[in-house]
């Protein structure tokens, strides 16, 4: 999966973390239901940090279509309600298939 990080670029990340990142996609949803700027900002600004720590950085030419977009830790609360509208900004895993 590719996740990009505005303003920043784009990470490749593995399926492992992919789980970790949903939790703290959860944590801004949390946030932003409460209505706590505070707690949406150090959310978001830990979902980055997940990303940039345990992702592999794309060269800046790697035109690769995101899978997530993580905007800046600075999202206010009606921009962060508006984005959340869908499904959060990383994608939820599928459930594995049964044969």
């Amino acid at each position: 999966m590719i996740v990009r990080v505005l303003g920043e670029g784009q990470w490749r990340v593995d399926e492992d973390l992919r789980a970790r990142l949903n939790e703290l996609d959860d944590d801004v949803a949390k946030a932003v239901d409460a209505g706590d700027e505070s707690a949406l900002h150090t959310s978001l600004a830990a979902l980055a940090d997940a990303v940039r720590s345990g992702g592999e950085r794309l060269p800046d030419e790697d035109l690769s279509p995101s899978d997530a977009i993580v905007p800046p830790a600075d999202l206010s609360l009606d921009e962060a309600r508006e984005l959340l509208e869908s499904d959060g900004f990383i994608p939820d895993i599928p459930a594995p298939e049964r044969t």
